[in-house]
């Protein structure tokens, strides 16, 4: 029955029919009452009360009014046309204008009938108005409850349109709520869990939320609602986990000449405590029989390539094939050069293959791998197609793997027929709210060391004006024999703009070092690979001494003399993504220098990245800041980030209530991993019907 019910097709539902249920479909992804149910409001407004108009003394505080329409008049034209109500109580009068839609609400709004408005004064010359206020008739709305906390709906033009604003979702939502007799699905939570975390049951949290009888109450569902969403996704994680640690693999019991050859004759420097710590932990992964899914987090020139060489080598001595796959090409050709100098004495078989590979040596290289004949293999998506096939393939190493689809990653770990053990580098530090939620189904490795030696980068934030400053900078380092790179950014929104800002940039830096016979390298997206990979070389080997670059060098190149990087338009940039440029110097034994270059006019959120660079160097620090700025979809990318699908719980300020409820799973899932003992039937019930297709996004393998 009550199934049933709540996958009724909202079409007929009091008030909405066919055409306006295409369109809450279309535009919210609303299709029958169990979805309009959990359409959760995005934040509260106080309609309990009206205010006089001669009251209305501060701006950009909600105010609530209620009176009559005196005088309808339409000013300018274009562009700067505008629809503009005198509006009226007993005690004064007030402008509302409306920009949008002028028209239809003009058609709708009648002079000398009772409206109540809604919205935030605004003041110009010592005069109030509301730009876009909600407007309905007061017989429209007298009947509905006058809520202290009155929840407002995300909405759409097209459905403001069809009179579905905000004010006529909720009228949706109380017809069905009376429909429904405050009729809510099965609870899904245990009695323990409830009694423990002093929650309210669903049913009742659910009709709080919609209509808070108070304040506490309203608190405390969407608490409820919080957890309850955390607590399921962290099931599926932790779930899925342990069912990754359960899956066969190959067991790894050599460690031979390949290894030894590397380690001792190859490696000219020891290993850092955590280096050799992460080590540890893989090498006792690849002997336990069961598949490796294990994600190491290093800053950047932490050594996480040396970790994915050595593991390579314990690959081959056991007879193994290994990949590597990297999100762009520049860091494809670049670690496959590396590769090939580091384990020149190992006379393994190493192959390069991207988009750019040649027809004929693309199929010698496939035959290569289809028999066995090369042993590692470094490429970019082009490695997931489905021509491509191993003899053995062993191990799988992704790099940067957020900047991949999951399809990706999964295509390229179901390669062998064994399921080939995972390895995910990143240097981009991931906050631990997110680390417990996108990598929870993961074994995570922590490189918080750096190798001896290094000197800390000096950051500075220097503005426009200061460009003589930075080029005489520039002028002395590199007559001192070092290199540097500026780097322009490039913002997908405006290619055409960026580009031409970085022609114009290079042409500026040439025109100036040219007089003193210094050889410049430009790099940029639109370049073909083969002019890439000779740029890249051209500055490697010291031919060139300032890199020109737009973000394609964000990872992968390491060029140990290169100690001066200048970021323009610093502000363009987000946290994460600075403190990656910022990593491409100080890899060797100079002092070097991060030269934030902005505008003197900037945002405050600007301001505030600028600050955290200069301030600090800790990655784990400055992403924490950065998820706390962006979001988890800009940190991670939208389409990561929205298959969670959250509907009320926030990653980024919900971090207290993610770990309890983690706590929570976990336990449930060490005493009852199959969720059958009595106490746990309503979790049961829930995680079988509701998320066993959500966790399929989650597998690596």
């Amino acid at each position: 029955m009550i199934n049933t019910f709540f996958d009724t097709s909202l079409e007929f539902l009091k008030g909405v029919g066919p055409i306006k249920s295409k369109l809450l479909f279309k535009e919210l992804g609303l299709k029958t009452y169990r979805d309009l149910i959990y359409f959760f409001p995005f934040r509260y407004t106080d309609r309990s009360k009206y205010l006089n108009i001669n009251q209305i003394q501060s701006v950009n505080i909600d105010v609530q009014l209620k009176g009559k329409i005196s005088q309808i008049e339409i000013i300018g034209s274009g562009r700067k046309k505008r629809l503009i109500f005198k509006f009226e109580d007993s005690t004064g009068s007030i402008e509302l204008v409306f920009f949008k839609r002028i028209s239809w609400i003009k058609k709708f709004i009648k002079k000398d009938q009772i409206y109540v408005v809604f919205g935030k004064p605004n003041s110009f010359n010592s005069k109030f108005s509301i730009i876009h206020p909600e407007i309905e008739l007061y017989e429209k709305l007298k009947n509905l409850p006058q809520q202290s906390f009155c929840p407002v709906y995300h909405s759409t033009e097209l459905l403001r349109k069809n009179n579905l604003n905000s004010r006529g979702i909720l009228k949706l939502m109380n017809e069905l709520f009376i429909k429904s007799k405050k009729l809510i699905e099965e609870e899904n939570l245990s009695d323990n869990i409830i009694k423990k975390n002093n929650l309210l049951k669903r049913s009742e949290a659910v009709f709080n939320i919609h209509f808070p009888e108070n304040e506490n109450l309203l608190s405390r569902a969407i608490y409820r609602m919080k957890y309850e969403e955390l607590f399921f996704l962290q099931l599926s994680i932790l779930k899925n986990k342990s069912i990754n640690h359960k899956n066969k693999s190959f067991k790894f019991r050599e460690i031979g000449k390949h290894f030894n050859s590397f380690f001792y004759d190859s490696l000219l420097f020891e290993l850092t405590g955590a280096q050799k710590k992460v080590m540890k932990e893989i090498r006792k992964d690849l002997l336990s029989g069961f598949q490796m899914n294990r994600l190491v987090q290093g800053d950047v020139g932490s050594g996480k390539t040396i970790i994915a060489i050595m593991s390579f080598m314990i690959c081959a001595d056991n007879g193994f094939q290994s990949c590597l796959m990297v999100p762009t090409e520049v860091l494809a050709f670049q670690h496959y050069n590396s590769l090939t100098s580091l384990c020149s004495n190992s006379n393994l078989n190493i192959a390069l293959l991207t988009g750019s590979t040649k027809l004929s040596e693309r199929k010698e290289i496939l035959e290569k791998l289809d028999n066995g004949n090369i042993n590692i293999i470094v490429g970019t998506h082009s490695l997931i197609q489905p021509n491509i096939k191993f003899k053995n393939l062993g191990l799988v190493v992704i790099d940067e793997q957020h900047k991949f689809g999951v399809a990706q990653r999964a295509s390229l770990s179901q390669k062998g027929i064994t399921s080939p053990h995972i390895l995910i580098l990143t240097a981009t530090p991931i906050p631990r709210t997110l680390a417990m939620t996108f990598y929870g189904d993961l074994d995570v490795s922590v490189i918080d060391e750096m190798p001896p030696g290094r000197k800390q980068i000096k950051t500075v934030h220097k503005f426009d004006k200061d460009d003589d400053a930075i080029l005489s900078f520039l002028l002395d380092k590199i007559k001192q024999g070092e290199q540097a790179y500026v780097i322009f950014p490039l913002i997908e929104e405006s290619e055409k703009l960026d580009y031409k800002n970085l022609i114009s940039g290079f042409n500026k830096l040439q025109n100036y070092f040219s007089q003193h016979n210094i050889s410049l390298s430009m790099l940029h997206g639109k370049m073909k690979s083969d002019e890439k990979n000779e740029q890249i070389e051209r500055f490697v080997q010291n031919k060139s001494k300032i890199m020109i670059s737009t973000t394609v060098i964000e990872v992968g190149i390491d060029v140990k003399n290169a100690s001066i990087m200048v970021i323009e338009n610093a502000e363009r940039f987000g946290l994460s993504q600075l403190h990656q440029l910022r990593g491409r110097v100080g890899r060797g034994n100079l002092q070097s220098y991060c030269i934030l270059k902005t505008p003197y006019k900037l945002t405050h959120d600007a301001k505030y990245r600028m600050n955290i660079l200069v301030e600090s160097s800790d990655g784990f620090e400055i992403s924490e800041a950065d998820l706390r700025l962006r979001g988890p979809g800009d940190m991670l990318g939208t389409r990561q980030s929205g298959m969670l699908n959250l509907k009320i719980a926030n990653l980024v300020k919900d971090g207290n209530i993610l770990t309890i409820a983690r706590h929570d799973a976990q336990n449930i899932l060490d005493e009852d991993f199959n969720l059958i003992d009595i106490q746990n039937k309503s979790i049961n019930r829930y995680f079988a019907k509701n998320l066993h297709q959500k966790i399929k996004w989650m597998k690596i393998s």
